[in-house]
C-alpha cells in the first residue's frame, strides 16, 4: 500500500511508519503469531526464518533465527513488556552479531486508517552511536521488503 518512512528523533529514537491494506487486527496478528511471522518477516529476498519463537504475552520470549541458505544467518532475541490486542505492542529486542547489540526498546501502535492500518513503530536506543550503527546496516530496505510481504499476507 505504501513504502515505509523512517525518521530520527533526538539522539536515540527511530520512528518508522507504514500504512497497510489490512485491518489493525490482521496487522497485529501478523506481528504476534509465529506461523504468520515466518511468512513475512524475512528481510531481503532469499532469506527464511527456520526458528520463530513468539510468546505474545507480557514477559514472553521472542527468538527469531534467519538463514540465507548459504550458511549466513542472523538471530534476534527479546521479551515482551506489554501487549494491548490489536492496538499496541511494547517489547525489547537485541540482535546477535554474534554478541548481542544493546537493547532496543520498541513500541508499535496499530491504528485504523480508512480501510487499512497505520503502523507507527518507535524505537529507543541507549545512545546516538548505537542508533547510528543500527541505521548504517541498511535496515530500511529489509524492513520494507518484509512489510510488502506483510501487506500481501495480512491484506
Amino acid at each position: 500500500m505504501s513504502r515505509l518512512t523512517l525518521e530520527t528523533e533526538g539522539d536515540t529514537h527511530v520512528v518508522v511508519t507504514r500504512r497497510f491494506r489490512a485491518s489493525p487486527e490482521a496487522v497485529y496478528r501478523a506481528h504476534t503469531e509465529p506461523e504468520l511471522i515466518q511468512k513475512w518477516l524475512l528481510g531481503p529476498d532469499g532469506w527464511t526464518m527456520p526458528v520463530c519463537i513468539n510468546e505474545a504475552r507480557a514477559g514472553g520470549r521472542i527468538r527469531y533465527e534467519w538463514s540465507d541458505g548459504n550458511g549466513n544467518g542472523l538471530v534476534l532475541t527479546g521479551e515482551y513488556v506489554s501487549l494491548e490486542p490489536f492496538g499496541r505492542i511494547v517489547h525489547v529486542e537485541r540482535f546477535h552479531m554474534p554478541d548481542p547489540t544493546p537493547d532496543n526498546h520498541v513500541e508499535t501502535r496499530f491504528e485504523a486508517d480508512g480501510a487499512g492500518t497505520l503502523m507507527t513503530m518507535r524505537m529507543t536506543l541507549p545512545d546516538s552511536a548505537t542508533r547510528a550503527a543500527m541505521l548504517a546496516t541498511g535496515m530500511e530496505d529489509g524492513m520494507e521488503a518484509s512489510y510488502a510481504r506483510l501487506d500481501a499476507v495480512a491484506g
